[in-house]
């Protein structure tokens, strides 16, 4: 269903401060960068090439790659990564040793993602504060500090929501991409044959005449399409039709048009180079830019913070993360989430970044390879997704996605020139980020595997019982298994302790799926084991908020009605003790053991309610 024309204004506002924030942001260095590597000599000839190089950047990646084809797969309705890798791997089913290899490239461009979250913001927040020094050089010793202050304060008022600063963020990002087209036309009035540099044959004669330096000034280069990831994560938040009608009203337009002004002055003032963005200003308009430029880069680190969130939550879904404690921030909107463990994360890493590197000009060297090789994969899993599950020819689904492959091929070789000068940074938060998850996943699957090789049959369990069953009390017991089938190690202790079972029993397993949502029509499924005793499978998607007890309000209609006054949810913390012998290295053993120790407990994962809940422990060698 198309939205209607209002709903259309308000959702395109809105995708223009949350999705198009970061990209919005990169006129304050991607210029910068490239004529300030000192590998551009400086000639009127080369900054038409550059600006062309620049132009035909975004027309090829984000307006045909990312707004073109890869807004086309939607995991029904869900964009990102994770929804991406999801439609993939479903296409890929019937082929196991491909759908594996897939899994692991999706899951590490997902960690990948963790390293531009710490990256983005303190290139964003530094590339704006720098502006100080153009109004004065007495400044620069402000510009780290500044920077520090400005984060602290965006992190620690993550746990209060983005509700009330969101309804701010379209309104000011609109502003910004007004100043830009304002500051871009201005300058090119005063030499509008800039403008003939929209011609693609400037960009193919830059590279004719300098191919290695053209090679090498492609790490520059993609800073002008930093975000474009974004397009595709907040899929689920905004609809297709805003995202595109943001991009080709509004976001491109202004930022061509500033790229181009950033052009024009660069002939007529070479020395600008240094920051061409802020001296595209006059003198009295330096404050009030510098003010708005920060508000902007402050709605850019904001969009990736809030990512983070939510794709913690969904590979948590997915089983390659431990449970945090997720707070809820908005009565109305699931999506808005809060992680604490998350948040300070992130800004651990921000901070080190920013005192580590110091400038936006050193954060830029870190930058691209992380982003580069994301695009890289992206357009892998879109060749998968075209080819298996929209069954297009080959030829087509080659033809679709080659050429992209091929161009962000170039653009990732060209970074990995930066891996000793900054480039490491994010690959090795992404790495970390990738042991943690393939460590984790590893466990759980050694952790089920030992479950079931020790489990007792549910059935044959419960026959044996009712041969002299022990005494009943009145109430509902809930008993959480991993397992389906398997009798629960809360049962084996509540009997041995106890002696009692309640009159209703429901033997629940929680399983999630590789789709972002599950309706409430295929969220449970009931087996009677008779004696008032069910088996039920509870069905989540990565994008669901798992809630047991609202779930079992479906009972009442097979007959159990589960009063939430006269409940009990009985649950198994199980303490994970790594032994020698087969399974993975002793020390991913250990570190699984700390992240099992560590990980929140199920009951505030499923929403259960605290006076509740019982948990037994019981002692797992892996």
């Amino acid at each position: 269903m198309q939205p209607s024309k209002s709903s259309l204004a308000v959702l395109t506002l809105s995708a223009i401060g949350v999705v198009y924030g970061d990209i919005g942001t990169s006129v304050l260095y991607a210029m910068k960068e490239v004529f300030g590597s000192g590998h551009v000599p400086f000639t009127p000839e080369n900054v038409y090439g550059i600006l062309s190089i620049f132009f035909w950047t975004l027309t090829t990646i984000v307006s045909l790659k990312y707004v073109t084809l890869v807004l086309r797969a939607d995991n029904h309705g869900e964009g990102g990564l994770v929804a991406m890798l999801a439609l993939a791997s479903q296409a890929v089913a019937d082929k196991p040793n491909v759908r594996r290899v897939l899994l692991m490239i999706g899951i590490f461009g997902t960690c990948l993602f963790y390293g531009d979250g710490v990256i983005t913001p303190a290139i964003s927040v530094l590339g704006a504060v720098e502006g100080l020094e153009v109004i004065s050089p007495a400044f620069s010793h402000y510009v780290v500090p500044l920077t520090l202050v400005i984060l602290f304060v965006l992190f620690a008022v993550q746990k209060h929501g983005t509700e009330g600063v969101g309804k701010f963020f379209g309104p000011i990002t609109l502003v910004w991409f007004a100043t830009l087209a304002v500051l871009g036309v201005t300058h090119i009035a005063t030499n509008p044959e800039i403008l003939w540099a929209i011609s693609p044959h400037y960009a193919f004669g830059f590279i004719w005449a300098n191919p290695g330096t053209a090679f090498i000034i492609l790490g520059a280069v993609v800073l002008c399409v930093t975000g474009a990831e974004a397009l595709y994560a907040d899929l689920g938040h905004f609809g297709k039709k805003p995202i595109r009608v943001a991009w080709f009203s509004i976001v491109m337009p202004s930022l061509v048009l500033n790229y181009f002004g950033q052009g024009a002055l660069l002939l007529k003032n070479p020395a600008a180079v240094k920051n061409p963005f802020y001296m595209m200003a006059p003198d009295w308009a330096l404050i009030p830019l510098l003010v708005l430029a920060t508000m902007a880069a402050v709605i850019a680190s904001q969009a990736l913070i809030t990512g983070a969130f939510s794709v913690t939550k969904q590979v948590i879904q997915l089983g390659y993360l431990p449970r945090f404690n997720i707070l809820h921030t908005s009565v109305k909107s699931t999506g808005q989430i809060y992680i604490s463990f998350v948040n300070w994360g992130l800004f651990v890493a921000i901070v080190l970044a920013v005192v580590m590197f110091r400038t936006s000009g050193n954060l830029a060297a870190a930058y691209g390879i992380a982003v580069t090789l994301d695009m890289l994969i992206t357009t892998v899993l879109t060749f998968y997704v075209v080819r298996y599950a929209w069954k297009y020819p080959l030829w087509l689904c080659i033809a679709a996605t080659g050429a992209f492959f091929v161009i962000d091929l170039a653009f990732f070789a060209s970074n990995l020139l930066k891996l000793f000068a900054g480039g490491w940074f994010p690959l090795l938060i992404g790495a970390a980020m990738f042991t943690l998850m393939t460590t984790w996943k590893q466990g759980r699957k050694l952790l089920a595997q030992k479950q079931k090789v020790d489990g007792i049959d549910l059935k044959s369990f419960l026959e044996a019982v009712f041969v002299s069953p022990p005494s009943r009390v009145e109430g509902t017991a809930v008993f959480l298994s991993p397992e389906s089938g398997s009798v629960p190690n809360a049962l084996l202790h509540n009997l041995k302790h106890n002696k009692v079972l309640h009159d209703r029993n429901l033997f629940v397993t929680v399983r999630n799926h590789e789709v972002p949502w599950i309706g409430m029509s295929k969220r449970l499924e009931v087996e009677t084991l008779g004696h008032h005793c069910w088996q039920l499978v509870l069905n989540y998607g990565f994008k669901n908020d798992p809630d047991l007890p609202k779930a079992l309000e479906q009972m009442k209609s097979r007959g159990c009605d589960v009063d939430p006054m006269t409940t009990s949810y009985f649950l198994s913390r199980d303490n994970v003790v790594p032994s020698f012998g087969e399974g993975m290295a002793p020390w991913r053993e250990k570190l699984f053991a700390q992240m099992h120790h560590n990980a929140s407990g199920a009951a505030d994962f499923l929403n259960l309610p605290s006076n509740a809940v019982v948990e037994l422990g019981s002692k797992i060698e892996i």
